[in-house]
């Protein structure tokens, strides 16, 4: 007797059983050695995989059909992947390189928008390739605000965003300066000559949604979590500039320059950045915690950016990362954290500076 078909192990429930057993074998990432054992650290570890599995579950299972596309938010307050920043407004959507889509929105005020396509293993396995890239500097706006992108391999007048036959995903990232007062893009993804009304839940969709969704939480908890350990034992409290081939295999923008790293400090211990801000687009710092979820930043101020900033009479900037406010301009709270892993970027910049940083105790402050 050969395997079970799809249909076979949805009716058996062996696909279920294969999910459950898959997400069992990625709490081995959360206990791993050099995973931190903090009581935090671990409760945070195990519910990030629980917002993984929600996150993944939503991608392939419930709007997992390229025929009949739906805009969702994959990464949100409460669900958070690969130092997710706390400025922007992801969504994505489940495409095919085998269809042709249009984009119709009204661009808003918000600061930044990006749009991209991309091939399987965003953010799991870290081997994505990008499709085609298009952000709003390059869009042909109409007067009232209003846009279309055709969204096809084959080039076409006007706004294009290229897929591949490769193509799986179209990742949309916005980037708030201000989020009290700016206003997102409205869009809307649809399928060219194709019904919008998805297909009926098939056995073989079943298995095969399950199966990558499981498979998502455990290569994703996995990469992520191996990032963390390599920044925390290369250079911790260091902002050394990240790989770019290593940022765009795992869905980052072409337009962004990244510096991950790892942060950790004492009770009475402050870590200082200090940089002078480019011209650019925007630019933010960050921290997360050790599983690369960015800090609660509904109550917390864990994040400053372009606009939120203080800044010197030279126009430069001093961070103080610490765990109580010590009265001084841009403090990033810790938010009872005793390390993690911290993010800085640089969007559109005419250069990259690199941030300096230093430990020092917080009664050294002044």
């Amino acid at each position: 007797m050969g395997d079970p078909t799809p249909t076979e192990r949805a009716m058996t429930g062996r696909s279920w059983e294969d999910f459950c057993d898959t997400l069992k074998s990625a709490g081995r990432t959360i206990l791993a050695e050099g995973s931190p054992d903090s009581p935090l650290d671990r409760a945070e570890g195990f519910r990030y995989l629980s917002r993984l599995t929600r996150a993944a579950l939503e991608n392939f299972l419930e709007h997992a059909d390229p025929a009949a596309p739906m805009l969702h938010r994959p990464v949100h307050e409460t669900a958070k992947i690969g130092a997710d920043n706390p400025d922007n407004y992801y969504q994505t959507a489940r495409i095919s390189g085998e269809y042709e889509y249009r984009i119709v929105g009204t661009r808003g005020t918000i600061h930044y928008l990006d749009f991209a396509t991309q091939s399987g293993g965003v953010a799991s396995s870290g081997d994505s390739e990008q499709g085609g890239h298009l952000d709003a500097s390059q869009l042909e706006i109409a007067p009232d605000g209003s846009f279309e992108i055709a969204v096809c391999r084959d080039e076409r007048p006007g706004n294009w965003l290229r897929t591949t036959p490769d193509t799986e995903s179209l990742i949309v990232r916005q980037t708030f300066a201000d989020r009290t007062v700016e206003e997102p893009a409205k869009l809307r993804l649809e399928r060219v000559g194709g019904d919008a009304t998805p297909a009926p839940l098939t056995p073989e969709a079943l298995d095969r949604g399950l199966a990558s969704a499981a498979g998502l939480v455990v290569s994703c908890a996995a990469l992520f979590s191996g990032w963390a350990q390599g920044f925390r034992d290369n250079h911790c409290n260091e902002l050394p500039k990240f790989d770019d081939s290593i940022s765009m295999g795992a869905g980052g923008d072409p337009n962004i320059c990244y510096y991950h790293s790892y942060w950790a400090l004492g009770p009475e211990e402050a870590l200082v950045i200090e940089v002078t801000p480019p011209e650019c687009d925007a630019w933010n710092f960050q921290l997360n915690n050790h599983w690369m979820e960015s800090l609660d930043y509904r109550f917390h101020t864990i994040h400053v950016n372009q606009h939120t900033a203080r800044y010197a009479n030279d126009g430069s900037v001093r961070i103080v990362v610490a765990h109580r406010d010590p009265g001084l301009d841009n403090w990033i709270d810790t938010a009872g954290h005793a390390q993690g892993t911290m993010c800085f970027r640089w969007i559109r910049a005419a250069e990259h500076p690199q941030p300096h940083t230093r430990v020092v105790k917080l009664s050294e402050l002044a």
